[in-house]
């Protein structure tokens, strides 16, 4: 028997005692052993939970334990979480987490000191959920160079611009009906601000490199601005607008790496995920492209990917795992994004002056659209390919007022 605890008895937590519950032979077959969920730590109390006399609030009851081998680390954030985290590898059990936050901040410090006591640290869930991409990316794909990974990486945000664009309602709408459906958090921030997105991306970087990327220097962009009328030219140009997490392996050996809204064409693989679910495009030099799509959050969803990595742990009881610890370089792996190149929609008010749109865009490469909204006008602009996001940033500055929006075209 596998004794494990699990830390946090919220919707992820109760979701993999749920998962462990339902299909207790199965597991046990695969892992070669039955996994017994001999503690709970949560200050609250479930009376009418079946596994509420496993619940407790002292954690040195889980700690001390040398029976428990394996610990489900579903508290989230990157305070608590990471205190208990050093706690239990410390003490030389093996730790799951579905917390992308913790991974994307701590990752090398927290994997490097599993390497050191001989356990596993082990974050399957923290990027797709339910989709399998950690494992796939660290194993399967290990013979290749990545060279791109494209993806909607947050079911929140997938979710609000879904609305958007087939119900025709605005962002504050979609965002309170996300709230509703429990979809979207009352402080939604930091998905529809894109830093989730930035850490789940960060995180496959780092993978790719076997070096630790860093999320906050992504450039970030949330979904905030989106509006209707945006949703119109994406439907105008036969695209969708999603929240996109974009990486690509310079030949330099640098990092271009984007979270932002974009307009994706409706033939591109990644373009097929609507409402909750994402899409993660990997592409390597010798299998080309695969992709990995399902739903990228949810209670049973996470709670299996999370279970999938407690298994991968029972089997190593005893074992040292192969880890691969990101290391810190103190190089810049990620370009400037000022020089990273860039194609965009641009709308502007009818007013303004196409003489001098042009001066500003035609050495770049400018089509002018059909307006898809009366009293204004639109292009795209950078399909001469010399584009960089600094030469877009100033025509838009200089454009000032006259621009409505502008949205990157992947």
């Amino acid at each position: 028997m596998i004794n494990i605890a699990i830390l946090g008895y919220g919707t992820v937590g109760s979701g993999v005692a749920e998962v462990c519950r339902m299909n207790q032979d199965m597991i046990a077959g695969r892992a070669g052993e039955t996994i017994n969920i001999k503690k709970i730590l949560d200050i609250r109390q479930f009376p009418d939970d079946p596994f509420a006399s496993r619940v407790t609030s002292n954690a040195d009851e889980i700690f001390s334990d040398p029976e428990i081998s394996v610990v489900v680390e579903t508290i989230g954030g990157a305070t608590f979480a990471y205190e208990m985290t050093k706690r239990a590898l410390a003490n030389g059990k093996h730790v799951v987490t579905s917390n992308k936050e913790l991974v994307a901040t701590h990752g090398p410090e927290l994997m490097a000191l599993a390497q050191e006591t001989g356990v596993a640290y082990m974050f399957e869930a923290s990027v797709g959920g339910g989709i399998p991409i950690i494992r796939p990316l660290n194993k399967c794909l290990s013979a290749n160079v990545v060279t791109r990974i494209t993806g909607i990486l947050n079911g929140t945000t997938n979710f609000i611009l879904t609305k958007m664009e087939k119900d025709g309602i605005d962002f504050a709408g979609a965002l309170a009906e996300a709230q509703a459906l429990g979809y979207a958090e009352q402080d939604p921030t930091a998905d529809i601000e894109g830093h989730d997105a930035a850490r789940k991306i960060a995180i496959l970087a780092s993978i790719t490199y076997g070096e630790f990327v860093d999320s906050e220097a992504i450039y970030t962009e949330g979904i905030s601005q989106i509006t209707t009328a945006d949703m119109d030219y994406a439907v105008r140009l036969g695209s969708k607008i999603k929240l996109v997490g974009a990486f690509r392996r310079r030949e330099d050996g640098a990092a271009d790496l984007i979270v932002a809204p974009m307009l994706l064409p409706g033939s591109h693989p990644v373009a097929v995920a609507d409402d909750v679910y994402n899409a993660i495009m990997v592409e390597g030099n010798a299998l080309g492209e695969a992709m990995f799509y399902g739903r990228g959050a949810g209670k049973l969803p996470t709670a299996s990917a999370v279970v999938a990595d407690v298994i991968e742990c029972a089997m190593h009881i005893g074992k040292v795992p192969h880890l691969m610890p990101w290391k810190r370089n103190g190089r810049d792996i990620v370009s400037r994004h000022a020089d990273c190149l860039v194609k965009a929609l641009i709308r502007l008010k009818k007013s303004a002056d196409p003489e001098q749109v042009n001066r500003l865009c035609v050495q770049y490469g400018a089509d002018w659209l059909e307006s898809a909204r009366e009293g204004e006008q639109a292009l795209i602009v950078g399909g001469a390919g010399n584009l960089t996001e600094q030469a877009l940033a100033q025509v838009v500055a200089e454009l000032g007022e006259q621009v409505l929006s502008r949205i990157r075209i992947l």
